[in-house]
């Protein structure tokens, strides 16, 4: 997943760890300012993948699903990385119309978005109002519930 080789793709992810370590590859390779917006069903990897773009990106805390909390800020290990910023806006869902960046403001997340790195689950049609500069990647089970397919565009304006 190589911003500078390809703008597209796919993979297959047997393990957890697989979709781990594909998301620490792309966590190694972004910069403040990034925006990642996952989909895919419940259970699909979601937060396992942000797992790993966190270990990439070397941020501080273990990382869990903000579900409901709605975003957790993780900061970086070394200074003049970036942080990154975890959002669950599933809750949001049920709240048609609702206004992502006002929702994160609201959130008081001592954390300037554009010196992060902004990983939204659930994101598709909101968190491409955070940057018209976003990466979109959809995960998605195989029948046997394990092998995992994810897909990626990188979208630039």
């Amino acid at each position: 997943m190589d911003r500078t080789q390809a703008d597209s793709g796919t993979a297959e992810l047997p393990t957890v760890e697989d979709t781990i370590a594909l998301g620490e590859q792309l966590g190694r390779q972004l910069r403040a300012g990034d925006v990642v917006v996952l989909s895919g069903p419940l259970g699909a990897g979601k937060t396992a993948f942000t797992k790993g773009i966190a270990l990439g990106m070397d941020v501080e805390g273990p990382v869990t699903s903000p579900t409901f909390v709605l975003a957790r800020v993780y900061r970086a290990r070394r200074a003049g990385q970036p942080e990154l910023v975890h959002v669950d806006v599933y809750r949001l869902l049920e709240h048609i119309g609702a206004d992502l960046l006002a929702e994160l403001d609201s959130l008081d997340l001592d954390a300037d978005l554009d010196d992060s790195v902004v990983v939204v689950e659930w994101g598709e049609g909101l968190a491409e109002r955070l940057s018209a500069n976003h990466l979109d990647i959809t995960l998605a089970r195989g029948a046997d519930g394990e092998v995992r397919t994810v897909t990626w565009q990188w979208n630039h304006e």
